[in-house]
């Protein structure tokens, strides 16, 4: 029996027997006492109203906020249930786990041959130095790579430049997503394959192409014998590529103002008020929505290379595919059309696909770009480059996002698991219903 077919078999009798356990906890102690969650529903609405004020209101009603929770905490200690709810949230904390793994896929990519001088590009600060605590440099030596270590004050552009005039058939980037944008444009405008290696922080274009990012050595056979390709996308803002997505909004504003890396929780809380709170300056942008209705403002707009799978359980925060040809689109804090969120859900954003996008304003907007600060001249056009970038991917890797084979809600989810422990094939479904333009 395969691991997957276990896995999901592991999930569905997890999932009942805490779905069993909710119902016979919630039969012995009923009625419920309804006073935690009443206070946690007031601490969460007053802490909201805390964020979007300045200074001394948000100080009390944060204050206020921390004493409900804590009465809430007091509550629900004195009812007796904790530990028949903490075996309740364990169980479920289990079964999404199993289903994670029980999606899980390694996908096989078409076999590619592996270049004759290929480059690696090191950033030795990235990740907290985490290239040399993993001996990333000497292992890449070992495979045959030639690997530049770059140093304070280095143009990392113009050292791949450099290493392509020097017959450079292959670049690879450890660093981070930022660094990893330049070396990928690179690479795809002159058709070198590409190799990410996961020795940043995050490592969220690894996480999506398919990459152990847990295995920065073994990445490195992304160019050895055995090694797949997959052609992805790239996206980019008035030129400028990125890989994985580009923030405006109450985000992007607070990184650009001056004690962000001292204090960044206070800077982006004394941002929030100016930006969406009653009396703030809401920020100039404007875009176009699905429908066609144009809009003057939002807190957030995150502008993605392919759609980000939002609000669900099972692979939030990843893209199920990076070869969709497609940008996400994510508004919050804008006006929803039609009062839902697409797809008729009640939800805190919109978002929907489309091939090119754009956002204007009267002012340079501030955003964020895979993680980078830049500040842009309006207006800001944003489009997708289907199949521009030949991705290398080491054959022990996964080769696919962890999203890629997972269904799309509840429903779904649990039928697919059935059919998973039954020995049969998933049929995942296809991405929430969007607008294309």
């Amino acid at each position: 029996m395969s691991a997957r077919r276990m896995a999901a078999g592991a999930s569905l009798l997890a999932g009942a027997l805490t779905v069993a356990w909710a119902g016979f906890v919630l039969a012995r102690n009923w009625p419920v006492d309804g006073a935690p969650p009443l206070l946690l529903l007031f601490a969460g609405a007053l802490a909201w109203w805390g964020v979007r004020r300045r200074a001394g209101r948000r100080l009390v009603a944060l204050v206020i906020a921390a004493g409900l929770v804590v009465a809430a905490a007091v509550a629900f200690i004195r009812s007796g249930v904790v530990l028949d709810n903490a075996v309740a949230i364990g169980g479920a904390l289990v079964t999404l786990a199993l289903a994670r793994r029980a999606f899980t896929v390694h996908v096989p990519l078409p076999a590619a041959i592996p270049p004759e001088h290929p480059v690696l590009f090191v950033n030795p600060r990235s990740g907290d130095g985490r290239a040399e605590r993993t001996g990333l440099v000497p292992a890449a030596r070992e495979r045959g790579l030639e690997v530049v270590v770059l140093e304070p004050g280095d143009d990392l552009e113009t050292l791949v430049d450099a290493a392509r005039e020097r017959g450079a058939d292959g670049l690879a980037m450890a660093g981070g997503d930022g660094s990893q944008a330049i070396v990928a444009r690179i690479a795809a405008a002159h058709d070198l394959p590409y190799a990410c290696i996961p020795s940043g922080t995050r490592n969220h274009f690894a996480l999506d192409l398919g990459v152990d990012r847990d295995d920065d050595i073994g990445a490195l056979d992304a160019f050895g014998p055995g090694a797949g390709e997959h052609v992805v996308d790239l996206a980019e803002v008035n030129g400028r590529t990125f890989v994985n997505n580009a923030s405006l909004g109450v985000y992007a504003e607070a990184v650009q103002r001056e004690g962000y890396r001292e204090a960044k929780l206070r800077t982006i809380l004394d941002t929030v008020p100016e930006v969406i709170g009653p009396d703030g300056r809401a920020l100039d942008l404007a875009w176009t929505g699905p429908s066609g209705r144009t809009h003057r403002t939002a807190a957030v707009i995150l502008v993605s290379n392919n759609r980000y799978r939002l609000g669900r359980a099972i692979g939030s925060g990843t893209r199920p595919r990076i070869d969709d040809g497609l940008l996400g689109i994510a508004i919050a804090g804008g006006a929803a059309e039609s009062g839902r969120g697409l797809g008729g859900r009640r939800r805190p954003w919109q978002d929907w696909t489309a091939s090119t996008f754009e956002v204007d304003s009267d002012a340079p907007v501030h955003a964020g770009i895979d993680g980078e600060t830049v500040v842009l001249d309006p207006p800001l056009r944003f489009a997708i480059r289907p199949g521009a970038l030949r991705a290398r991917i080491a054959p022990q890797h996964p080769g696919a996002s962890p999203s890629a084979a997972a269904p799309t809600g509840v429903r779904a989810s649990v039928a697919g698991l059935l059919r998973l422990a039954a020995g049969r094939p998933v049929r995942p479904s296809r991405p929430e219903s969007s607008a294309t333009g």
